[in-house]
């Protein structure tokens, strides 16, 4: 294995968007740094399920509606 090449691995503290923390090895900053979230898996929909809803932002959805009702029955 060739020497030098390898970033530092180290203890950090990470701070959830919550306030909660914990803390964990990482090539991040430098020993006893903290990262701190913006968002996590606690509150970001890709992880919560909260994105599936179709919403209709600017009446796109609606415009898109009215121009095709009763185009298929």
């Amino acid at each position: 294995m060739k020497k030098d090449i390898h970033p530092d691995y180290h203890v950090i503290k990470v701070t959830m968007t919550d306030g909660s923390t914990f803390e964990t090895r990482s090539t991040y900053g430098a020993e006893g740094d903290t990262l701190t979230l913006d968002i996590d898996p606690k509150t970001h929909p890709a992880w919560t399920g909260g994105g599936q809803h179709l919403i209709d932002r600017g009446g796109r959805l609606s415009r898109f509606k009215k121009k095709y009702e009763g185009f298929l029955g």
